[in-house]
């Protein structure tokens, strides 16, 4: 995006949402009410769990007993606490181990709550899903399945550090050739009532794109679980749209019974060689059988060695359960993405069919090796809950995360330079190199397993990062980066972007040129709410 074009995209929204706000401002003259009351009222109470934050946070009016009344129902969302990465020392961790994340629910999630004027959670917000919903240009890989893509440059929120950019692009498979074997298992429960159309249309969006090649079965769940469609050819649309539109909402939610039913179908119908998946559609409300997070993650770990893949789509709101959904996506070879449009739906099911549906690299870690003669301290932004051990890295038996074909892991860290003579690891046993200057010009090692998606041994990769590397004018891609981590940072109230508002990030992407207009619209869209710090900038 040029200059010009950012600046156009930011007085036009200035000017649509002023009017906005004065008609607001308008509208609620007399009420006593200045628009920072939900903030106050529960986000700051460490006596309440954070799920009761959340829903003290969103109270309306008469609202007595600490939940929220959205559209008549109460908002009982749940999410698992995060807690930021801090900076380690190299000279005690000089190794950092995470499994890759290709999810973006996170992003989309926190984008309904700001489009529908709530206040966002905090622990709603995963960094490294703002990151990774956006696309970046990285270098395709010339052999294996994924590349090494860095950059190195200066911090734009902290300066007294660097940040360096990793980023991994995955090969794009040749999937027309691929057969497919998908089962749909849908809730059906009583909550998904009014989320039920938009499932149907996500799925006949993408069951209008399948072949003759292809296996469709469907499976619904509520007080129980029942079969819909059994492998039905991809190429009768028609007949899978029929059954999807038949669909209707009722009852209590036993989500496991669902679950063995779909992968019992999917391995009856399983296509050797081909891409066989089980795409889940819930709000994640379980209420009979096994629903605990701990329960359903149980289970869904005994599934993941059938051959068949997860791929996660959650949908809804005031009841929606962040932290199941999840846990089943981690721990059963999958992905995770929310729906909270058609449009989202499209971008999801068909756009990026391939990289949803189609793995290229399974069990892919990577490990930073940093170098303490060049690397005092660093910190791993997000991917708090992806952490790894440094002995899980050469482990071909951990679970780690998987990347569909075409897509795209990007990594940040925020680097403090070091002009200290410590050697570990790598650079302690190449001491004699050392010497020669041979190494002490590296500032890390960034390695890479993975393994292809019929292999039961991985692959290693690795690219090092030198001192002269740095650069001090940035890529779009950096700048695209960085403008999404910052702006789930102010979301989080991070206590290492500390005096970072929304506004700021505004002018960072301006000043780099960032071609985002989603990204500009949304955090205009979170100002204009005044449910944040940037209240006041109105």
């Amino acid at each position: 995006m040029k200059k010009t074009t950012s600046n156009s995209i930011k007085r036009n929204l200035i000017t649509a949402l002023s009017l906005m706000m004065t008609a607001t401002m308008l509208a609620s003259c007399g009420s006593g009410y200045d628009g920072s009351e939900s903030r106050k009222s529960g986000s700051y109470n460490n006596e309440r769990t954070t799920a009761e934050n959340y829903r003290y946070s969103n109270v309306t009016a008469g609202d007595t007993d600490g939940t929220a009344n959205i559209g008549g129902g109460y908002n009982t969302e749940e999410y698992n606490h995060l807690t930021e990465n801090g900076y380690k020392l190299v000279s005690d961790e000089p190794l950092s181990t995470f499994s890759t994340d290709v999810d973006t629910a996170s992003y989309t999630n926190v984008r309904r709550m700001i489009n529908d004027g709530w206040e966002v959670d905090t622990d709603a917000v995963r960094t490294e899903e703002f990151i990774n919903y956006f696309k970046y240009d990285y270098e395709k890989p010339t052999e294996g399945a994924v590349s090494i893509n860095t950059e190195l440059s200066d911090c734009p929120w902290n300066s007294e550090a660097k940040l360096m950019l990793v980023g991994l692009q995955a090969r794009e498979a040749k999937v027309k050739d691929v057969p497919t074997n998908l089962v749909f298992l849908i809730d059906v429960s009583g909550s998904m009532e009014d989320k039920l159309p938009l499932v149907q249309q996500a799925f006949s969006m993408l069951a209008e794109n399948l072949g003759a090649d292809d296996r469709v079965s469907i499976v619904t769940y509520a007080g129980s679980d029942s079969v819909v469609l059994e492998g039905e050819s991809g190429d009768n649309s028609e007949e899978i749209v029929s059954a999807l539109n038949s669909l209707s909402a009722g009852g209590s939610t036993a989500g496991a019974a669902g679950i063995t039913t779909a992968y019992k179908l999917a391995e009856e119908y399983f296509i050797e060689g081909g891409n066989n998946r089980v795409i889940l559609a819930t709000d994640g409300d379980l209420n009979v059988g096994l629903s605990s997070e701990e329960e359903l993650t149980d289970l869904i770990s005994q599934k993941r060695d059938s051959g068949v893949y997860l791929s996660v789509l959650g949908f809804g709101s005031g009841n929606y359960k962040d932290n199941r959904l999840e846990a089943l996506a981690d721990n059963g070879n999958g992905n995770y993405a929310y729906i909270d449009s058609v449009d989202e739906a499209k971008r999801v099911l068909v756009t990026e069919m391939s990289g949803t549906l189609f793995t290229v690299a399974k069990d892919a870690k990577v490990q930073i090796e940093f170098n303490p003669e060049n690397v005092s301290a660093y910190r791993l932004v997000g991917y708090e809950n992806r952490l790894l051990n440094d002995e899980d890295f050469e482990d071909d038996t951990k679970d780690a995360g998987d990347i569909g074909s075409g897509q795209q892991v990007t990594v940040l860290y925020e680097i403090v330079p070091n002009n200290g003579n410590e050697k570990t690891l790598k650079y302690q046993d190449n001491e004699s190199k050392a010497e020669t200057n041979e190494l002490s010009g590296e500032m890390l090692t960034v390695s890479v397993r993975y393994k292809d998606p019929e292999a039961s041994e991985s692959k290693l990769i690795d690219k090092s990062v030198m001192c002269s590397d740095y650069t001090e004018a940035v890529s779009q891609n950096f700048a695209k980066a960085c403008s999404a981590a910052e702006f789930a940072m102010v979301l989080r109230n991070s206590d290492y972007a500390s005096g970072l508002t929304a506004q700021g990030v505004v002018d960072y992407m301006e000043q780099n040129n960032v071609d985002n207009s989603e990204l500009f619209e949304l955090i205009y869209k979170y100002m204009q709410n005044g449910t944040g710090s940037e209240a006041s900038y109105w």
